[in-house]
């Protein structure tokens, strides 16, 4: 009977082993996918703010003008007005009205060309030239010297 003790006590020991290794591989895969989880979120949580930023600069920039914007547009425009006053002759409110453009004349039309006459005498053919072919250069090669 002591063997089959020792065998059944080694038994356990495996068997307490090999769960010892589940858990612990259990646990090492729950620790990663909690990180990659910490991760991912943190990624989320950027992209959601980098998105919001963008989102907020969109409304400033087509947000309605404020009283202050209205009122410092109505201090620029009397300045211009008193500008323009200050420029313009005393004695007379309104500039000369420009007269019309003068127009122009209609351009005149061209009246079609008629083809040209053959002329009856034929030309003579070119004569060719031939040039003299030169003959190639000679090739140097150098020479290597062993030393």
């Amino acid at each position: 009977m002591a063997k089959s003790q020792q065998g059944s006590s080694t038994r356990r020991q495996a068997a307490e082993r090999a769960d010892q290794v589940r858990s612990a591989v259990e646990e090492a895969f729950q620790n990663a996918s909690s990180q990659l989880t910490r991760e991912r979120a943190q990624e989320i949580a950027d992209e959601l703010s980098s998105a919001a930023d963008r989102v907020r600069e969109t409304l400033e920039q087509i947000r309605p003008p404020t009283g202050d914007d209205v009122r410092k547009l109505v201090d620029r425009l009397s300045t211009l007005e008193r500008r323009v006053a200050a420029l313009e002759i005393p004695g007379r409110s309104k500039p000369a009205a420009k007269k019309p453009a003068a127009k122009k004349p209609a351009a005149r039309k061209r009246a079609a060309k008629k083809p040209a006459a053959k002329k009856a005498a034929a030309k003579k053919p070119a004569a060719k030239k031939t040039a003299a072919k030169k003959p190639a250069a000679k090739k140097t090669t150098a020479r290597r010297t062993a030393s």
